[in-house]
């Protein structure tokens, strides 16, 4: 049985490899992770999912990032081991991790990826909020935990600072 639970300061390690292990080498040449640099995850949005041997079997993180000088969240990465793929793993990280999210106030939620997966989420594309070269705007999607939470706002995604 799996169980998600918060990421505690042991897990960070094991959460690196398994990011290095489901995504491609230079992962953190990303753009998304010049967001992230200097900066410190969420923590009490930060999940795991833990096999019956407590091994993660699956994690997400999200980051204060700021849209227009508004705060938002940015979500990523989130990954499952080979070996856990396809019982639904992501998308209870990802449904876990928003409700937490709105849970604690925070009303916008933007990431860099595939609109046919996210959309089941929330997310869609946002036109008007533009990320760090060189992302695909076709890739930049926004989720409002609040309805109306993305309406007008437009601009440059910048680190929290």
């Amino acid at each position: 049985m799996i169980e998600l639970g918060s990421e505690t300061r042991d897990d960070r390690w094991a959460v690196e490899a398994l990011f290095d292990l489901c995504f491609a080498p230079g992962r953190e040449a990303l753009s998304s992770y010049r967001l992230r640099d200097e900066t410190d995850p969420v923590s009490e949005l930060c999940l795991v999912a833990r096999d019956d041997g407590d091994t993660i079997a699956g994690a997400i993180r999200f980051w204060p990032v700021r849209v227009a000088a508004q705060p938002a969240l940015l979500l990523g990465p989130v990954a499952v081991h080979p070996t856990h793929q396809g019982e639904g793993l992501g998308a209870a990280l990802i449904q876990g991790g928003l409700e937490a999210a709105r849970d604690r106030g925070w009303t916008r939620v933007i990431l860099v990826g595939d609109a046919p997966y996210y959309s089941r989420f929330g997310f869609h594309r946002i036109e008007d909020v533009i990320m760090p070269p060189p992302t695909n705007p076709n890739r930049v999607l926004g989720a409002e935990l609040v309805p109306g939470a993305w309406q007008g706002l437009a601009g440059v995604v910048t680190r929290w600072d």
